[in-house]
């Protein structure tokens, strides 16, 4: 059953704020995508459990919360985007203002609409920009189709973004935000994991790079040796 949505532009306050942490400690997630797919109605699931259909056009709202992910909390921070993102000539222009938040981030959700076909085609985009900002090929990328119980107005079938994604090397789901609820977790907390592997596989290599071999032991007995050759050579 889907909750009514709300005639006012619901307010974010009600989400607990984490407090700052030592460097490193957050997970920075960024949800980017087209003009009116949902991508402030995920956030707002995810951290509320509550579904909210309406909102104002944000000028990108940032959230953090402590999220609780395999037994531990995890400081999360969640940048929202406009959605100002459109396939026109000057979207290399709208994706270069974007640059901030992509160098932020660490981890990114590409949402579109099933029921908007100009949303999907901006998802592209969006990636090749994210990989120009983060060349290496782990930063993880997630492409989601959103507003999947929709499937009366669906101008995106499932299999194209199956299709885009395995172009692109990234995971691919469908979701309804208004009518899953766990979806939409499953979709942020394995997005978290994934940032946390690479944050603890970057912190381990770091360490070991810093690591200086130690020296061998001398080997006593071959300087015994070489001792008494000297001794012997100067007896001669």
């Amino acid at each position: 059953m889907r909750l009514p949505s709300m005639s006012q532009p619901f307010l974010l306050a009600p989400i607990a704020e984490c407090p700052p942490g030592p460097p490193g400690a957050q997970v920075r997630l960024a949800v980017l995508g087209a003009r009116g797919v949902g991508k402030s109605a995920m956030i707002v699931r995810f951290l509320t459990k509550r579904f909210i259909g309406d909102y104002e056009p944000n000028t990108g709202n940032l959230y953090s919360r402590l999220v609780h992910l395999d037994g531990d909390h995890v400081a999360v921070q969640i940048q929202d985007t406009p959605g100002c993102i459109q396939v026109q000539e000057d979207c290399v222009q709208v994706l270069d203002s974007l640059s901030r938040c992509v160098k932020w981030a660490e981890g990114f959700l590409l949402v579109y609409s099933i029921t908007d076909y100009s949303s999907y085609q901006s998802v592209q985009p969006l990636y090749q920009h994210i990989r120009k900002v983060h060349p290496e090929a782990r930063t993880p990328i997630i492409i989601v189709g959103n507003k999947a119980d929709l499937l009366h107005a669906r101008q995106v079938q499932a299999k194209e973004g199956l299709q885009l994604a395995d172009e692109l090397g990234s995971l691919f789901l469908e979701i309804s935000t208004s009518e899953d609820s766990q979806g939409v977790c499953d979709v942020f907390q394995y997005l978290c994991k994934e940032v946390s592997k690479l944050q603890h596989a970057g912190s381990t290599d770091r360490r070991r790079s810093s690591i200086i071999p130690r020296p061998k032991s001398p080997n006593m007995q071959d300087l015994k040796r070489r001792f008494k050759q000297a001794l012997s050579s100067k007896v001669k």
